[in-house]
C-alpha cells in the first residue's frame, strides 16, 4: 500500500507547512531533500509527489532540480511557486524574470472546471511571492488560472501533473487547504487514515516488537514530549519502563509534586522522583552569564541522570522525544546523534543504551493530539 505523499524540498521557507498541511487532511507525508535519488524516492511508493518552492531561479546554473525520473514514476505531481516554475522549465516551457514581482496578496481567475479549484470560485485571494513568471506553459499544459501579470495555475492532466504559482499552504490564500484536498484525495485518491489513534496503535506495536521483554528508561520532565513518550510506553509494555524525574529546581510551583501525581499516582507509572535541587544551585550560585549557567545546568543534568541510571539497574533502551523537525533540521532521516538541547542531552557515550523514540514521524502539534 502506498504511504501517502513525499514533499520534495527546493528551500522553501514553508517547506515543513506542506506536510503539515496534508498531515491535517489524514494523509501521511514526509519531507525530502530535492536532492533525493530517485531509487529513494521510490521506495518510498508514495502516491503523489510535492515539489515545494524556493529562491532560486530556473534559469541560474545552480538551480536545484529534480531527477527527471520523478516524472515518469507515474504518480500525479504538485508543483508550488519554484516547484511550478520548475516543471515548466524541466518540460518545455519557458521561464523569464518577470518585468515585475508579485508578492502578498494577489487575485487570481480560474478557469470553470480548473482541477484544484472545484468547490471554490473562479475569482480566489491568494498568496504570491515570486519575481520569476511562466511565459509559455509546455505542450499539453492548460492555463488554469491568471492574475494580472502571470500564469498562475496549469495542469496537463494526461501526465498527473498540475503546478500553481501561489503558496496553498498558507492561510493567506483563503482555498489553498482545499485545493490541497483536491490534490492529496482526488487526485492521489489517499486514504485518510493518518489519525491520532492509528498513530497510537501503531506506536504501541513498534515499541513491543521492538523492546520484547527488556526494560527501558525514559527521562520524565512533565513536557509535553517526555509526557507522550512515557505515556505511549507505559501502554506499550507497563512496569518494564521506568521514568526518572529530577527534580533540579527550576520548575513553577507546585509542578513537580503536579508531575508525580500525574504520572505515579493517576496512571500508576514506576516514575523515580530524584530531589537535586541543591546541586543545580550550588551549580549556579557564582554565575551570572546565562549561557554558562545553561551549560553548567546541562552538566548537572548529565551527572545526575548518569549516577541514578546506574543505581536504577541495567536497561537495554534510553527513550527519547525526538520529534519530526529534529529529523528534518539535521538533514537525515536516519540521525541517531542525541542533541545537546533536547530531553536527556550529552550524555555520556559509555552509557550503552539503544534509542527508542516513538515520536520520531511527528511534528509538534500531532504529538498533541496523540497525547
Amino acid at each position: 500500500m502506498r504511504r501517502g505523499i513525499v514533499v520534495l524540498d527546493f528551500g522553501s521557507q514553508y517547506n515543513q507547512l506542506i506536510a503539515r498541511r496534508v498531515r491535517e487532511l489524514g494523509v501521511y507525508s514526509v519531507l525530502v531533500s530535492a536532492h533525493t535519488p530517485i531509487a529513494d524516492i521510490v521506495a518510498m511508493r508514495p502516491a503523489g509527489i510535492i515539489f515545494s518552492g524556493g529562491p532560486a531561479s530556473v534559469y541560474d546554473d545552480d538551480a536545484p532540480r529534480v531527477d527527471p525520473g520523478v516524472y515518469a514514476l507515474g504518480v500525479p505531481i504538485l508543483g508550488i511557486c519554484y516547484g511550478m516554475q520548475m516543471i515548466a522549465a524541466d518540460l518545455g516551457g519557458r521561464v523569464e524574470a518577470a518585468k515585475s514581482s508579485e508578492y502578498g496578496a494577489a487575485i487570481v481567475q480560474f478557469a470553470p472546471h480548473s482541477p484544484l479549484t472545484t468547490d471554490g470560485p473562479q475569482s480566489q485571494s491568494v498568496w504570491m511571492s515570486h519575481s520569476d513568471h511562466i511565459v509559455t506553459p509546455p505542450d499539453g499544459f492548460v492555463v488554469d488560472g491568471r492574475t494580472d501579470g502571470a500564469i498562475a495555475a496549469m495542469s496537463d492532466r494526461a501526465r498527473g501533473v498540475y503546478a500553481v504559482q501561489f503558496h496553498p499552504e498558507v492561510e493567506h490564500t483563503k482555498y489553498g487547504l482545499d485545493m490541497l484536498r483536491a490534490f492529496v484525495l482526488d487526485v492521489c485518491g489517499c486514504a485518510q487514515q493518518w489519525t491520532a489513534h492509528t498513530l497510537i496503535d501503531d506506536a504501541v506495536a513498534h515499541i513491543k516488537q521492538t523492546v520484547g521483554d527488556r526494560r527501558v528508561l525514559c527521562a520524565l520532565s512533565g513536557g509535553v514530549d517526555s509526557s507522550v513518550v512515557a505515556a505511549l510506553l507505559h501502554r506499550a509494555i507497563g512496569n518494564q519502563l521506568t521514568c526518572m524525574f529530577i527534580d533540579h529546581g527550576f520548575l513553577r510551583q507546585g509542578e513537580a509534586e503536579a508531575v508525580m501525581e500525574t504520572f505515579s499516582d493517576a496512571m500508576d507509572m514506576h516514575v523515580v522522583a530524584i530531589d537535586a535541587r541543591a546541586q543545580f544551585l550550588e551549580a549556579i550560585a557564582d554565575v551570572d552569564d546565562p549561557e554558562m549557567k545553561r551549560k553548567r545546568i546541562g552538566h548537572t543534568f548529565i551527572e545526575t541522570f548518569e549516577r541514578e541510571a546506574k543505581r536504577l539497574g541495567t536497561f537495554s533502551f534510553l527513550a527519547q522525544g525526538t520529534l519530526y523537525t529534529d529529523v528534518v533540521e539535521s538533514g537525515t532521516a536516519t540521525a541517531q546523534t542525541i542533541k545537546s538541547h533536547h530531553n536527556v542531552g550529552g550524555l555520556p557515550e559509555r552509557m550503552q543504551f539503544a534509542l527508542i523514540e516513538p515520536l520520531r514521524e511527528l511534528f509538534k502539534d500531532e504529538v498533541r493530539r496523540v497525547g
